[in-house]
């Protein structure tokens, strides 16, 4: 044996041995587990010994959803995360321009900001970016990502100033006097992302790298991501950026590329590279075909089946008319693409899960494994649908310690009571994984887990949890960060258990989470990530 961990308490997700003391690696996989004395028994004098001296391990974690690029990209640019003002974001737009010694006509560029953190409790505007320069174009965009807001300059450039034009798919805030706010929803904010300077693919590398050991610091030893769109250019270049990564063995953590092709005409250019998904190797893989089916709950642009509570003149925005979702998901499915669909509100889930129906009927096939990432805002019907359909429910459960606050507030108080219904979703029986969404929310999945299991923000807050019937067990919450995950990526024969014959992917946490009180969890250490058998991380 190459490694022997033992003396732990190590908790497989295999449900027909779920807790033992030792594991022994040959190579990159699992080859015995057991009890410490029968594992140590199996030592050579080259073995290498590990005393987990009680310590708990768990599978590596397995993010279902997220943007490694995106999040790479955010340690680059203006961090807005937490603003409790929009003076206080202007004023982190300023320090960065002057820490960076930006010159005046380059690009500048931010996200994570919060409207509903702000004092102001109102969007903030091209005035109010204008004021920081106008001789920089400067954007910034959303947490969510769905909606971002830009100076006069950006506008200029992008020639949308002075006659904004309809979007289809998206909008364009504009004033009394027909002039553009400066925020933009949607597909809208693709018209000056698009004047960006692209990345070359040696920055697209170095970042990419850099992102995937921090996620390797917080337990994640697989990322299922969506990259292609992050950087607005030619998806080919990201798509490079893996691929040499991978194959120079210099891509740190397993990842299952999220191919975001919004149009057919991408579409129908990677399909002509010859690609499908499972394509790759033990560490980059194609993933699913990703679409945008509406936006966010915070922008309010998830598509809703009636208006928003707070702002009754509209109900959200679908991306894609059903012709036009539709023809994506089948050209896909019958092209050898696994689909995943990005779905909160009400009207775009009925959607998604009708052209997942409509699709396997007229081409039936085993074992799609369509999936529905985030699943928000729900009904008793559409739940059923997601066990009816056979369609994985891809949920991100940190979304609940951020949106508590806004929830009722946004969707009113029936509609809120369907939200966020995960403990539902599994006694119905339906598939569940688990992810982040990040840059969108932080990736530490023992925050997701904390979240699924108090139902609490980061503060602590409600006492008793949010929907507290919806909370779900600690081992219900590993089980979809790590094999619930694994079914994701049709992996869950090599990946999401620490079971013989699986890849050697694990953590070693500082507490036990099966033992301490549920709100300490989000307070739980990594002290060692192991990928293919070989420490990746240990915590000094």
């Amino acid at each position: 044996m190459d490694v022997i961990l033992y003396n732990g308490n190590i908790v497989t997700v295999d449900k027909d041995n779920p807790r033992i003391e030792a594991v022994a690696v040959k190579g990159n996989r699992i080859r015995c587990v057991g009890k410490s004395e029968e594992i140590l028994a199996l030592k050579n004098p080259d073995t290498q010994i590990v005393d987990l001296e009680g310590k708990t391990v768990v599978p590596g974690f397995n993010d279902s959803h997220m943007h490694l690029l995106s999040y790479g990209l955010s340690l680059e640019r203006v961090n807005l995360n937490g603003c409790r003002s929009i003076e206080e974001m202007l004023d982190r737009v300023r320090a960065f321009i002057k820490e960076k010694n930006i010159p005046e006509g380059e690009w500048v560029q931010g996200r994570g900001w919060n409207q509903s953190l702000f004092k102001e409790k109102r969007l903030p505007s091209r005035e109010d970016l204008d004021r920081v320069s106008k001789a920089h174009p400067i954007v910034l965009t959303r947490t969510c990502g769905h909606l971002c807001v830009v100076n006069t300059r950006a506008l200029q450039i992008a020639r949308i100033f002075d006659n904004p034009p309809g979007v289809e798919g998206g909008g364009i805030d504009k004033d009394e006097k027909g002039a553009p706010r400066g925020i933009l929803r949607e597909m809208a904010m693709t018209l000056v992302y698009k004047k960006i300077p692209p990345l070359r693919k040696e920055e697209i590398k170095a970042i990419l790298v850099k992102a995937a050991n921090n996620c390797i610091k917080e337990g994640l030893t697989s990322v299922q991501s969506d990259d292609f769109e992050a950087i607005k250019g030619d998806f080919r270049e990201v798509l490079n950026a893996y691929l040499e990564l991978d194959d120079a063995g210099r891509l740190p953590i397993r990842v299952n590329e999220q191919v975001q092709l919004p149009t057919l005409k991408k579409l129908e250019t990677f399909l002509k590279l010859g690609y499908k998904t499972g394509d790759g190797s033990r560490f980059f893989k194609i993933g699913p075909l990703k679409l945008l089916s509406d936006g966010s709950l915070g922008g309010r642009t998830a598509a809703l089946s009636e208006p928003y509570e707070d702002e009754t003149t509209t109900a959200g925005i679908l991306i894609f008319t059903p012709d036009e979702l539709y023809a994506l998901v089948e050209k896909a499915h019958t092209n050898g693409l696994q689909v995943a669909v990005h779905a909160i509100g009400d009207r775009a889930m009925e959607m998604v899960l009708e052209t997942y129906r409509k699709v396997m009927e007229k081409h039936p096939k085993k074992d799609p494994r369509f999936r529905v990432i985030h699943c928000q805002i729900t009904t008793e019907e559409i739940i059923d649908k997601f066990k009816e359909y056979d369609v994985i429910a891809d949920i991100q459960p940190i979304f609940v310690a951020s949106d508590l606050s806004i929830v009722e507030s946004r969707v009113g108080e029936e509609r809120a009571k369907w939200t966020y219904n995960w403990k539902t979703l599994l006694e119905k029986g339906a598939r569940v994984s688990a992810g982040s969404d990040c840059p969108v929310e932080p990736f530490n999945p023992l925050f997701g887990i904390y979240a699924a299991v108090t139902r609490k923000n980061l503060e602590g807050y409600p006492e008793g949890g949010w929907l507290p019937d919806q909370k779900l067990s600690v081992e219900e919450a590993l089980y979809i960060y790590t094999m619930g995950s694994a079914y994701c990526t049709f992996e869950e024969n090599i990946k999401g258990s620490i079971t013989p014959g699986k890849l050697a992917d694990m953590v070693v946490l500082s507490e036990d989470i099966f033992n301490i009180e549920p709100d300490y969890i989000k307070d739980v250490k990594v002290e060692k990530t192991i990928i293919d058998g070989k420490v990746m991380y240990e915590k000094e």
